[in-house]
């Protein structure tokens, strides 16, 4: 093998173990509720309802990890960023012209909040439980112990991963390979079992299970939550690494656990409690928990910080209000946590436990939004086979339709659980959507209102000399949205100071449709008037962007300034309602102004110094 390739080989499969902590660590604790579950839902463990199960839980593994993510859905990247919001951004957010696709786009991101809050909850909880088993006196403490666990989870949160997320990866790799170890075991005491590798047995049970056979479909598909994962954290260690991880050491660990767990039912083992943890030998069941429990905590904080992630694309889109994001690390833009997302998940996880008290009983809640989100996935898939692919339509309609009847039976199958718990996530999803909607809303009624009545650069500049406003030394920096006019916080400003800077800068942010903009590519700029000078800069969507180091990149491209001596003017906008009433609906108005008083500030977003920062408090009406 040659030297390049060898190297090569060596990195992916370094990147491969970084992602077993962060990429897989959702759909490798699946095996300590799966099985269980589902065994509950069918009532009764006569071999061809094991082996149909068992086989159910196999081919949805390859079909929809393996085969929809692994190999369609991780193929189509946005500048090597994956995720239902790239995704969403590169089919046609940059345009909004697309309402159908921005809509499943955000519905989509808004329900993994859901499955973010219900994961930690039932893997927690699930790990416990082995305590039932191992120790049948400390079951009284398994709710606190998880709501203590969690506490703990969430509290941490604030110093960031950097240092024990370098352990994620051995540990789950030492977790992966003791399920694998732990099915052998269980199979080696009914071989039987893996005739269930053959699909014959999922169809068979479907074919012939009536209703029962549907319904358990929703329990089934607990063993792919987290298959999103591999698409949503693609950015981070790149789509080769992700993949050698699943082939390699993850999805034979899962396959192994599952025919084992179904082993030993066979062999008559009793199915009371936790079927995972009767693969161990009884005396490393208490082991067993201390690492299934240190697992649910690393797959826990891969959630968190995936919430974390997708929050801050959310906002850099303008879909979400500001809010205060903190680096964690140098080591890698993913290091970052967000005080508001964290406390309020943390809420609704504990409360999760405390109110449904057991694994099982969350199991009614989990799915719903995890496949939901899957749909929301199949259905741009079929528009990027189109658009990015360029493939004709019976293709697009054969590949994605196939994924579609899967992904839709999971769905309607999950929906039977709606009242069980189901409509948890479902409402936090909306929730959640409520808030994008409303701050988009409200934004883009702002800056139409702040662009009536434009005002030309020029035109502007002559009324200057004409009426005698006095110039003062010195460079201002107005933010403004609007483009190739003169910006309204500028003319407000004006009319009441009676003076301007002598030199003026009006900067446009725009976020692109692309995670990262290149440096040589961020900026836009113009003198369009005797030292007034219009500039755009670019920021992608993973970007935060960073005013000191943009007025320093802006001073080297030939723009007379000094960064540490400029005076920048921020609007503080006040919304009220519009006296012609054409404005946004009323509940709208009163909802985006509460979310605009409490979003953090734009000058702490962008890094701006509080020393060189003008407030200038104005009313807008929408």
């Amino acid at each position: 093998m040659p030297e390049t390739a060898t190297i090569s080989l060596k990195k992916s499969a370094l990147l491969g173990v970084g992602a077993l902590g962060v990429v897989f660590g959702d759909i490798g604790t699946s095996p300590l509720y799966t099985f269980k579950t589902v065994l509950d839902m069918t009532g009764g463990n006569t071999p061809q309802t094991i082996l149909g199960v068992i086989s159910l839980l196999v081919w949805t593994l390859i079909i929809i990890t393996s085969v929809k993510y692994a190999g369609f859905a991780m193929r189509i990247d946005n500048d090597g960023e994956g995720g239902i919001l790239a995704l969403m951004a590169l089919l046609g957010v940059k345009r909004n012209k697309r309402p159908v696709i921005v809509a499943a786009g955000l519905f989509g991101a808004a329900l993994i909040y859901g499955d973010g809050a219900i994961t930690p909850a039932i893997s927690v909880l699930s790990a416990l439980e082995g305590l039932h088993i191992a120790a049948p006196s400390l079951q009284p403490y398994v709710l606190p112990l998880t709501v203590l666990i969690l506490l703990g989870l969430f509290a941490f949160q604030p110093m960031g991963t950097a240092r024990i997320g370098r352990m994620f990866g051995p540990v789950m790799a030492l977790w992966f390979l003791t399920m694998a170890v732990l099915g052998v075991w269980g199979i080696a005491r009914h071989p039987g079992i893996l005739w269930a590798l053959n699909p014959y047995y999922a169809l068979h049970y479907l074919l012939h299970g009536g209703s029962g056979g549907f319904l358990v479909l929703g329990g089934v598909f607990l063993c792919v939550t987290g298959a999103e994962a591999l698409y949503a954290d693609m950015g981070h260690f790149g789509a080769g690494p992700i993949k050698l991880a699943w082939s390699t050491l993850v999805f034979p660990s899962l396959v192994l656990n599952y025919a084992g767990q179904g082993a030993i039912v066979l062999a008559g083992a009793p199915t009371e409690g936790n079927i995972f943890y009767r693969l161990c030998p009884t005396a490393l069941t208490l082991p067993l928990i201390v690492l299934s429990t240190v697992a649910t905590i690393i797959a826990s904080q891969s959630i968190i910080t995936g919430a974390f992630s997708m929050t801050r694309q959310a906002i850099q889109l303008g879909w979400m209000p500001r809010l205060k994001v903190s680096q964690t690390s140098e080591e890698g833009y993913g290091q970052i946590y967000v005080g508001a997302v964290n406390w309020l998940l943390m809420l609704v996880t504990i409360g999760l436990a405390l109110g449904f008290g057991k694994s099982d009983n969350l199991a009614g809640a989990y799915g719903i939004a995890v496949s939901a989100t899957m749909l929301m996935t199949t259905a741009l898939l079929f528009i990027a086979m189109r658009e990015v692919w360029r493939w004709p339509m019976p293709a697009c309609l054969a590949v994605a339709g196939a994924f579609f009847v899967v992904d839709a039976s999971f769905f309607a199958s999950n929906m039977m659980k709606l009242f069980e718990g189901g409509y948890v996530p479902l409402l936090l999803a909306a929730l959640v959507y409520l808030v994008m909607y409303v701050w988009h809303r409200g934004v883009m009624a702002v800056a139409a209102r702040a662009s009536e009545d434009p005002v030309p650069v020029d035109v502007f500049l002559d009324e200057l000399t004409r009426t005698g406003v006095a110039r003062v030394p010195g460079t201002a920096v107005f933010l403004t949205r609007a483009k190739a006019i003169t910006p309204p916080v500028l003319q407000w400003y004006v009319k009441h100071s009676k003076s301007l800077h002598r030199r003026v800068l009006a900067v446009t942010l725009e976020i692109a449709s692309t995670p990262w903009v290149a440096p040589k590519s961020r900026l836009s700029m113009a003198e369009t008037g005797p030292n007034y000078w219009s500039i755009t800069a670019s920021f992608g969507f993973m970007e935060r962007p960073d005013m000191p180091a943009l007025m320093t990149q802006i001073a080297t491209h030939g723009c007379p300034i000094h960064p540490g001596e400029l005076t920048y003017f921020v609007g503080m906008e006040k919304i009220v309602a519009r006296e012609d009433g054409h404005g946004v609906p009323r509940w709208i108005r009163i909802l985006y102004a509460m979310l605009l008083r409490n979003c953090a500030r734009v000058t702490d977003y962008m890094k701006i110094p509080a020393s060189q920062v003008v407030d200038i408090g104005r009313q807008i009406s929408i």
